[in-house]
């Protein structure tokens, strides 16, 4: 069944064509991606769809020309990069506002219950009851959890930027709408979340409609890619590895064409040359053949290739020593007692729930930030590149993309003697000359984020620090960009939510556990989530569950009386652990393979599908074994 129709939709800014004579549908239960380079019109493409549903009126992306059709009497939830909140709300009550009967009926429930009044209390149990809304408040306590937004007494002024972020994506999920438009969900969510919210979407009956650049999440969740490239959409029936094949497969075949194509116009143009007159049909034929043979062979292929052979600062013997380094904010431990030298091609990656103190640890590291015991020694020859989640400051962005660069070297020193012009540099770093003159107020939040890396990185830094460096960037910088850091010879300390990209960078990791504790483990992030899953399977098979009655504030009645587990359902509970964990280890060996370099794309495609089984299959029994459990 037809849920949403995109007709011939073009859109443009002035003279820029953001895409042209666009059309694609989306049925029931899919769940589609969209991906383009940074710039292309990804964000653009889903204000211009939310802009036509009802509710969506005010926002203003107008389309030029074209239609756009959904199916009536849906439920519409579309999630921003950067969410307008109601900063005079609480997390509640912001998450509460959306125009559902259900969530009216339960709001209603609530301020009856607070003002004790047993006419209004009757009256919203019964339109509770009506709706069948009674299990809205377990979803949302749910949700709230995994999200860490416990305190729901919170204003919203008064939270961060991540939290912000995290608030938006749980007033979207709980909606439960028939259509989820998402950009970037997976932004500002640390990697227990991510994980969570891959399986609830994955579960999820719901039409589903996103921007991500999380490879593993396009993996697992997707089952159709839409690729916006050209000002036009190609679009993939598959999950993410079926679309890297088949889009090799396009651009093999493109590259034929335009081969063929410029062999036909040098014999053409030469014919040209001899400027025949167009009397007879033929030649007038011919003629027009020869413009259209010339449109194809003057087509540009972009290859997507990131060189970047900038000198770098040799390292000497020390490059950087902690010694017992201890640091705290009054009560709140960052670091304990850590002693650590670093090595030559040091490669590693920090891993830990936000508020940890990863950010603090890197600063500590960079002198920004002082220590509270022991000491931080840095080698005279090293030289730190720095990457942190702000944007340019506020005084480039009046800047020219050229004149950032040119601010800090016209000519940039590279290997054997060489130099490369600021303008070279820029087009080694996938921003075109037509780019080169744009103002950086006119640039996605992408495009200023790769700016951003670039001014760092052709400062020549031997020691390079990068705080999540994947966010916003699109899939195809990534690419390029871990392509440069595999062959990066200095020093390298990642922070990333970004599940692929860690597993390609990193060969230990630490991990942030809190209360100042940090554990030092061989191997990239699938190795820790392994052994992570395999300690908590060993807690569930030792520790007897205590039996915990919970009773919701909104159903205030008697709890059930619990029931006792027959011979046959107490053995299946017993035995779905065992099968639990062989899953678990079926599912960490998988992400593994998929994240082998070495791996073709056919094999990534069979890896992908049998993931995504045991990913299904691993959350029925999880679900089984939940419901079960309450009764052991």
């Amino acid at each position: 069944m037809n849920y949403l129709s995109i007709e011939n939709l073009t859109k443009s800014f002035g003279d820029r064509i953001i895409f042209e004579d666009i059309t694609f549908g989306i049925d029931q239960g899919q769940k589609v991606a969209i991906v383009a380079k940074n710039g292309s019109g990804k964000t653009t493409l889903l204000r211009c769809i939310y802009s036509q549903t009802p509710g969506g009126e005010s926002s203003d992306e107008i389309i030029d020309s074209g239609r756009i059709v959904f199916r009536k009497d849906l439920r519409i939830a579309f999630m921003e990069q950067n969410e307008a909140l109601n900063d005079k709300n609480t997390i509640l009550e912001e998450i509460f506002s959306h125009d559902l009967p259900e969530l009216k009926a339960v709001k209603e429930y609530n301020l009856a219950m607070r003002l004790n009044d047993e006419d209004l209390i009757a009256n919203s149990f019964e339109a509770i009851t009506e709706l069948n809304a009674w299990d809205i408040e377990v979803r949302v306590n749910q949700i709230l959890s995994v999200l860490k937004l416990e305190d729901t007494s919170k204003l919203v002024s008064t939270l961060s930027g991540g939290q912000q972020k995290r608030v938006a994506l749980a007033k979207v999920l709980v909606a439960e709408a028939d259509i989820l438009i998402l950009d970037e969900p997976t932004n500002h969510l640390d990697l227990d979340m991510i994980e969570w919210l891959e399986g609830y979407l994955s579960k999820s009956k719901a039409t589903i409609l996103m921007v991500t650049h999380d490879r593993y999440f396009l993996e697992v969740v997707c089952d159709t890619i839409l690729e916006l490239e050209d000002q036009t959409i190609y679009k993939y029936k598959g999950n993410f590895s079926y679309y890297l094949e088949k889009k090799a497969e396009r651009n093999e075949q493109r590259e034929s064409t335009v081969g063929k194509a410029k062999n036909q116009f040098r014999k053409e143009l030469e014919w040209m040359r001899r400027q025949p007159k167009a009397r007879g049909t033929k030649q007038k034929a011919r003629i027009e053949a020869f413009h259209d043979v010339k449109s194809v062979a003057k087509q540009r292929l972009d290859t997507d290739e990131l060189e970047i052979p900038v000198k770098m600062e040799r390292l000497g013997s020390k490059i950087l020593e902690m010694h017992h380094v201890g640091k705290n904010f009054g009560d709140l431990k960052i670091l304990n007692d850590l002693t650590y030298t670093f090595k030559r091609n040091e490669r590693l990656g920090i891993v830990g729930k936000n508020g940890a103190g990863k950010s603090t640890f890197l600063n500590m590291i960079l002198g920004l930030e002082g220590v509270s015991k022991g000491k931080v020694v840095t080698g005279e020859t090293v030289v730190f590149g720095y990457y942190s989640q702000e944007l340019l400051k506020t005084e480039n962005e009046s800047q020219k993309v050229i004149d950032v660069i040119r601010d800090i070297a016209e000519f940039i020193p590279l290997e054997k003697g060489r130099q490369m012009s600021a303008a070279q540099f820029l087009e080694k770093f996938l921003f075109p000359r037509s780019m080169h003159f744009n103002f950086v107020h006119k640039l996605s939040g992408g495009e200023k984020r790769r700016l951003k890396l670039m001014t760092i990185l052709m400062k020549n830094p031997n020691f390079l620090i990068l705080d999540e460096p994947t966010n916003d960037l699109d899939i195809f910088v990534m690419s390029v960009l871990e392509e440069y850091l595999r062959g990066f010879q200095g020093c390298l300390i990642v922070v990333s939510h970004d599940r692929y990209f860690m597993d390609k960078m990193v060969d230990h990791l630490f991990v942030f556990e809190g209360e100042g504790e940090i554990k030092d483990l061989l191997g990239n992030y699938t190795a820790y989530r392994k052994q992570l899953q395999s300690k908590n399977s060993n807690k569930k098979t030792k520790i007897e569950p205590e039996e915990i009655v919970k009773v919701s504030t909104l159903d205030a009645g008697t709890p059930k009386e619990k029931i006792k587990l027959t011979y046959k359902e107490n053995a299946e509970f017993v035995g779905l652990e065992g099968e639990m964990e062989k899953l678990e280890q079926e599912k960490a060996q998988l992400t593994q393979d998929l994240s082998d370099i070495n791996t073709s794309n056919e094999d990534l495609m069979i890896v992908g599908e049998k993931l995504s089984k045991v990913v299904n299959e691993l959350e029925t029994k999880t679900d089984r074994w939940l419901e079960l459990s309450e009764y052991v």
